[in-house]
């Protein structure tokens, strides 16, 4: 195929993919659950506003939001999935009342065909959709009414000091007086019922809620719908349909030259830029980084069996969970970008051969801002679950409660800024070489676009407001977790690692510019509507759900042809005698390709079909995918570009790889161990409590308090204590190279 064709393909998918990603955003801005100006009792009484709905999604947030607990099943494992939660308590309460009133016994002592018939009143009373879109009052029966009031009771004094509560407080991982104002309390309340009205009431005219039927809740219909069933069949035949592709195109160019290997190393010579020397500093603080990040990491799974102490330690006073694990997940976003960022800055005059004016001082400037940002977004995060904060300044400045977008709308902003500035130092660094008429030109093209979309599509988490519809603001995050970290920096990573082996004469450029070319247009296929796989059931419509089905599935394909990959750069690293000195570098490489196919693409496709993701979504099974995925692929990414720009700065240093190599292992088999000994067993035995029972169950102290729950958890230290002690041991190894106990004394 042509690279000509290959660019009309690739302009294609860019543009017919986001046409329909825009116009189903507009879809959803049109379709999302209704927040109601007045939530009423028949009488009239008000029982909330719509401004404390409003509100309450503010509080929810400096809480943490997504990082204690989850909403519609995103966020954290640790305590219950809210919508879920308060869903079945309410629904529990009617029963039982409507119970009494009617056979003067509790809910659980009538006869099977007496529950039948009140389960079918309670789905009357709950499904029905009494909210008038004229008016937009929120009309709620007397019963209802009581049932919130009970509901309201429970959970006021779950996030204060209710002392009957304490020992929940402490399977859940919240603090006592979380909520230190009292004012908030109602309002945290008014926004927990709206999200779990929207999982149990009808969308006009349909037999299906909001959120499509999730939670699984039979005590109210809730149940996997007919479109459900039928998208998760027609994504496994894409699936099938689209490996079947990928495998006769891999059969055809397998037979591609990569070109004349050279028997001595080609860039021995090389001279490095004072700009090239300066990005050393950005590898020491993302192995910094990365230790810090591991800490977060121990401390929050240690939680899941303590709740509130580290071995007997009360930190949770101190850093409670919600901050543990904001901290862990922002600052693996953080060490990885930099990596990748600073591999950018390195290579950036390497390719054109030329350094700009004051390159160098860009890449200062830049790392003395990217340190104001880690350390602003931090501490403001902390200042927010600590209630320090009021509801505006905590969205700027503190805690926006977002998985992955925690971080306040004053440091968005600034790491948009900081990244339009990388952009403008890779940009002009580029630019020459792009003039220049060369077999390289299309990869550098392909290099380019790659780092604009880094910088621009970051641009997405500023689109939603402090008290935008929360389906909304999902669509918006997903833009940022979904297309900036695993798109367009998976396509970032591709040209990188490309380039590196078309520099090192180990690849044609005309072979490697199609290659990737074309796994691009590939995996942006997918990736850009299947994005649409995250928002199933976040109050979106069955069209979403449609698309993320069909789309997701093609993102898998790609992925399941990574062996093909790793045996090649099993074959870079056997090829010469010089290469050996990129050993570990292309190492990372391989375990990136084995961690693609088996984190993102085994593991991913576990939970991305709508019927497995129905039973799945808030489990630990998504944890699975997330810590094989992200650390996997893209941390090992980053530690393969990190030490291949540390190799290139110093080619003639021989390296001791007792450390590296010890890491390396440490690592990967950690890693391995922390997902097969402890969490996906965790995972599946929720998802089969969540199929017999319910979300509500799966998520539920007491499934989790469970004796054999709470072993495969303590079961998690051993591949936790591996994976850090091989964290440890790389930066070590990286301090080394500039303490000098990394190096051969010559």
């Amino acid at each position: 195929m042509t690279t000509r064709k290959l660019w009309i393909g690739f302009i294609a998918v860019m543009v017919v993919s986001f046409s329909v990603l825009l116009y189903f955003g507009r879809v959803i801005y049109r379709q999302a659950p209704p927040v109601p100006e007045k939530v009423i009792k028949p009488d009239g009484t008000v029982l909330f506003t719509g401004q404390d709905i409003k509100d309450g999604q503010n509080v929810w947030q400096s809480l943490g939001g997504q990082e204690i607990g989850t909403v519609w099943g995103h966020g954290a494992y640790q305590a219950p999935d809210w919508s879920a939660d308060w869903l079945h308590k309410e629904a529990v309460f009617i029963l039982d009342r409507l119970a009494l009133q009617q056979d003067g016994i509790p809910y659980e002592k009538l006869s099977e065909e007496r529950k039948a018939f009140l389960k079918i009143v309670l789905q009357k009373e709950l499904r029905k959709n009494t909210y008038d879109p004229v008016s937009g009052i929120l009309t709620v029966s007397e019963l209802r009414a009581e049932a919130i009031a009970s509901n309201s009771k429970f959970y006021g004094g779950l996030f204060t000091n209710d002392p009957a509560l304490a020992d929940l407080r402490d399977s859940y991982s919240i603090p006592e007086n979380s909520l230190k104002d009292p004012e908030r309390v109602p309002l945290l309340n008014a926004f927990f019922f709206w999200v779990s009205w929207s999982c149990v009431t009808e969308r006009p005219g349909q037999s299906i809620t909001y959120t499509n039927n999730w939670p699984a809740e039979e005590l109210v219909g809730n149940r996997p719908s007919g479109s459900l069933l039928l998208w998760t069949g027609f994504s496994v035949i894409v699936l099938i349909a689209g490996i079947g592709l990928m495998v006769w195109y891999y059969a055809r160019r397998r037979g591609e030259q990569a070109g004349i290997i050279p028997s001595s190393f080609p860039l021995l010579n090389e001279t490095q830029t004072p700009s090239q020397k300066a990005t050393v500093k950005y590898f020491w603080i993302v192995s910094a980084l990365l230790l810090v990040q591991v800490i977060m990491g121990v401390i929050t799974a240690h939680y899941g069996v303590e709740g509130q102490n580290f071995y007997g330690i009360p930190l949770a006073k101190l850093l409670p969970y919600s901050i543990t694990r904001t901290w862990h997940i922002q600052i693996a976003i953080f060490w990885i970008a930099t990596s990748w960022l600073a591999t950018g800055l390195y290579y950036a005059p390497a390719i054109s051969g030329t350094e700009p004016k004051f390159q160098r001082l860009g890449v200062n400037f830049l790392f003395g801002a990217l340190l104001v940002i880690v350390l602003g977004s931090l501490a403001g995060q902390w200042l927010g679950v600590m209630q320090k904060l009021g509801f505006i300044q905590n969205f700027w400045f503190g805690h926006q409660g977002y998985e992955y977008v925690d971080l306040g709308r004053f440091w968005q902003i600034f790491l948009f800024v900081g990244l339009i500035i990388w952009l403008l130092l890779m940009g002009r660094a580029i630019w020459p070489a792009l003039k220049q008429k060369s077999e390289s030109r299309s990869l550098l093209s392909l290099f380019l676009i790659s780092t604009i979309a880094i910088a621009g599509f970051y641009g997405a988490g500023l689109m939603w407001g402090r008290q935008t519809n929360l389906a909304v603001a999902e669509y918006w995050r997903w833009w940022v977790v979904h297309l900036w970290v695993e798109g367009f920096f998976e396509v970032f990573a591709a040209v990188v690692v490309a380039f590196l082996f078309v520099r090192l004469q180990l690849l044609k450029a005309a072979t490697a510019t199609t290659a990737v070319l074309f796994s691009t247009i590939v995996f942006l296929a997918g990736g850009i509507l299947g994005t649409f796989h995250h928002l199933y059931f976040t109050g979106t419509p069955t069209a979403i759900m449609a698309l993320g089905a069909t789309f997701s599935a093609l993102e898998v394909v790609p992925l399941v042809l990574m062996g093909f990959e790793a045996w090649d750069n099993v074959k870079i690293s056997r090829s010469t005698t010089w290469i050996n000195a990129y050993k570990w570098p292309v190492y990372c490489f391989i375990a990136v390709a084995f961690w693609n196919l088996v984190g993102a693409g085994i593991f991913g496709f576990l939970i991305n079909p709508p019927i497995a993701l129905y039973y799945m979504q808030g489990l630990n099974t998504t944890q699975v995918h997330g810590h094989t995925a992200l650390f996997g692929v893209y941390g090992m990414l980053g530690i393969g570009l990190m030490l291949f720009v540390l190799r290139d700065m110093n080619k003639e240093a021989i390296w001791k790889e007792k450390w590296i190599k010890f890491a390396f292992w440490s690592i990967n088999i950690g890693l391995t161990a922390m997902v097969l000994i402890s969490v996906l067993p965790i995972g599946l035995a929720q998802t089969v409590a969540s199929v017999k029972e319910g979300l509500w169950y799966a998520r539920s102290a007491e499934f989790l308090q469970q004796p054999a729950i709470l072993t495969l958890r303590w079961l998690r230290v051993i591949g936790d204590t591996i994976f850090a002690s091989g964290t440890v041991a790389l930066a070590w190894f990286i301090f080394g190279l500039k303490g000098g106990w990394s190096i051969e004394k010559k």
